[in-house]
């Protein structure tokens, strides 16, 4: 299989994840024209199964380094299959309610509280569990990134206010997806060797996973508890009228191509931060991907227009808050170099 043999690289594939948590909802923005966040949802789940066998049976099983993915499926333990299933249900719940959220306030919102939120506490959890880098140029820049997330969250506020709209519902949603989602991370972890490389020779510990194994286990949590959030959302929606499957089987093939896509592009993004996290460290490998919170007010602000006609002072907030996310990811970085 794959693995991360430096520091350097972890830090390149930890920056792609970034890109990619960060851009996968342009395609429930692509496909929200027309087709509900409930239904883009089936087809994103769809996205990320697809996406974790092909990355299982590619690079998870390639060379001779370490165990094949199929492999370390079969000698998988209990607990090293059920903690990443775990993971994966706590982490469809609090992605629903943050799909939610970008329905009903938008991505410049959405991302910089919900998954800020996510980044801080995550780190935190992650760093305890497994210290790796320097502690305290790490959390100065997680420090620096919750200064953002206030910044981003006052712009917002300010915007809408101006706006004539209402930003309590969008706000709530993202601090309770931020706040579960942050623990997804640790469950997924817990399942993979210390040592990947060395799991065919017998030298880690019994029952552990590889990254790509583990990842799937994790997909398989999200597939089964789609079942019951996405249903119940599907005839309690947070926002419209209920929906149903025969809406979803009506759909054109864009509409579901977005979702499957999109489920494609953030499973690339978590598989190489797994990966990453070999060299890097779970709480910085998972610290750095959170910068998707800056790639997503990216998207909102100049793609999608969301603050377009702001006035002066919410486009000076938004200006700040870009820098102090770029600072306090460039600590992060210097973090797991020390």
């Amino acid at each position: 299989m794959f693995i991360v043999s430096s520091y350097t690289l972890a830090v390149v594939l930890c920056f792609i994840t970034m890109l990619c948590w960060g851009s996968w909802a342009n395609t429930q923005k692509i496909a929200a024209r027309s087709w509900r966040f409930e239904l883009f949802y089936w087809d994103y789940v769809i996205g990320i199964l697809l996406f974790s066998l092909i990355f299982g049976f590619t690079f998870g099983s390639t060379g001779s380094v370490g165990m094949g993915f199929a492999e370390s499926i079969k000698q998988a333990s209990t607990s090293s299959i059920i903690n990443p299933i775990i993971g994966g249900i706590i982490f469809n719940l609090s992605n629903i309610l943050l799909v939610a959220a970008i329905s009903v306030a938008g991505m410049a919102i959405a991302f910089p509280v919900g998954v800020g939120i996510c980044m801080v506490l995550g780190v935190l959890i992650n760093y305890m569990a497994t210290p790796k880098g320097d502690p305290t140029l790490l959390f100065m820049g997680v420090g620096i990134v919750v200064v953002a997330i206030i910044l981003d969250a006052l712009a917002y506020k300010k915007h809408a206010i101006s706006e004539k709209k209402t930003s309590t519902k969008g706000i709530v949603l993202s601090v309770l997806a931020g706040f579960l989602m942050a623990w997804f991370f640790r469950f997924v972890a817990s399942a993979i060797a210390t040592d990947p490389a060395n799991t065919a020779a017998g030298l880690s510990e019994a029952g552990k996973l590889t990254p790509y194994a583990a990842f799937f286990f994790f997909v398989i949590g999200i597939v089964i508890s789609n079942f019951l959030f996405n249903t119940y959302l599907m005839k309690k929606p947070i926002e419209g009228t209920p929906v149903n499957f025969r809406q979803y089987f009506d759909g054109n093939f864009r509409s579901h191509l977005s979702g499957i896509i999109g489920g494609m592009i953030w499973a690339l993004g978590t598989s190489l931060s797994l990966l990453a996290a070999n060299k890097a460290g779970y709480a910085i490998s998972f610290g750095l991907g959170q910068g998707a919170t800056m790639i997503g007010a990216f998207w909102g602000v100049f793609i999608w227009k969301e603050f377009k006609g702001a006035s002066k002072p919410v486009n000076t907030l938004l200006a700040f808050m870009f820098l102090l996310f770029t600072a306090g990811l460039a600590l992060i970085i210097m973090a797991g170099n020390n």
